[in-house]
């Protein structure tokens, strides 16, 4: 395929979606290295995590090329290096070359912590506010031995477990008149096949955390349990993979078609950009980076015109559509 020049050429450029934002997940203290690796692998499919990623290229390497593309492109938000990574690159932790990064290395095997285990702790009954969940993830608890509570309104005994891929965080639903103590986030963006992921609020009361925990553990699935956020990991890490190819096809830096070929070839991922974000609803992706721009005001969340477009007019993204030349030809 040809493409023109451009800063970090198409790979590196695409690639720019997954590890800046796990950075930028890293620098709010919402997860730990290995939690957004479990959930990038398990609930995205990806072969590696982004900090595996990182520490497999070497910050060394790596955090150069995110500073040469963020000022290749005129400081562009949505490239925005992480302190982070300058951080590790100067106390020389840069990842399997040296022993250790984000994980430590023995004799070059990654020493990766061990998933948690069900807490000591009574079962409670569960309620979801939302009835798709109790359909589907209360289905897997209720097989479990886990009482999961079909009533409009929990009662004193139930810890709650809400939507928190998309919609609002934890806490503004709490504000609105929730219970905080027994209050906690789950995220449905993508199902509860592979791996459960669990927020956590600070008004939590830690007793009623450690029920919901063991409950979701019954199910047999791994849970990953981070802090409360405007967005969940997986969907944040989609959504900004996903923008920034929509960039890459606003600019004309590649075609659609090209863009998931290379990233796909190139990366490794198990779909390119574009097509994936067809694949989850491009207004879903768009509603998360809205929801992220509105909650942060950062402009690294700023929808892509692209994207907004197609969205507005029905297009799949993976379509370049009719263009001012083709009524010229």
């Amino acid at each position: 395929m040809l493409a023109p020049d451009a800063p970090g050429f198409l790979v590196n450029h695409a690639g720019r979606g997954l590890v800046t934002e796990a950075l930028q997940i890293l620098s709010e203290g919402v997860a730990e290295p290995v939690d957004i690796d479990r959930i990038a692998r398990d609930v995205l499919g990806l072969k590696m995590g982004p900090c595996e990623l990182l520490d497999l290229t070497g910050m060394d390497v790596s955090h150069p090329v995110m500073e040469s593309i963020w000022t290749g492109f005129y400081t562009e938000p949505r490239f925005r290096p992480s302190r982070i990574g300058r951080a590790r690159l100067e106390a020389g932790l840069l990842g399997r070359k040296t022993g250790e990064g984000f994980y430590k290395y023995v004799d070059g095997e990654k020493q990766e912590p061990a998933e948690p285990g069900a807490p000591a702790t009574d079962l409670r009954p569960v309620w979801f506010q939302e009835p798709q969940h109790r359909e589907t993830l209360g289905m897997l608890l209720s097989e479990a031995g886990v009482d999961v509570e079909a009533g409009d309104e929990p009662s004193e005994e139930a810890v709650l477990l809400v939507d928190a891929a998309t919609d609002m965080s934890v806490a503004s639903q709490v504000g609105n008149g929730l219970p905080g103590e027994r209050t906690l986030g789950i995220d449905g963006f993508f199902g509860f096949f592979d791996r459960i992921t669990l927020t956590v609020q600070p008004a939590l009361a830690p007793e009623a955390g450690r029920a919901a925990l063991a409950a979701l553990l019954a199910t047999g699935r791994p849970v990953t349990v981070v802090r409360d956020a405007p967005v969940a990991v997986a969907p944040r890490l989609l959504a900004s993979i996903v923008n920034v190819g929509c960039g890459i096809a606003e600019q004309r830096l590649a075609s659609p078609a090209d863009i998931d070929t290379a990233v796909r070839l190139g990366l490794g991922y198990p779909r390119g950009p574009l097509e994936w974000g067809d694949h989850v609803g491009a207004e879903r992706v768009l509603e998360v980076l809205e929801q992220m721009h509105d909650a942060t005001g950062d402009p690294r969340y700023r929808p892509s015109g692209w994207l907004t477009e197609r969205v507005s007019l029905g297009l799949p993204l993976t379509e370049t559509g009719t263009a001012p030349s083709d009524l010229l030809s």
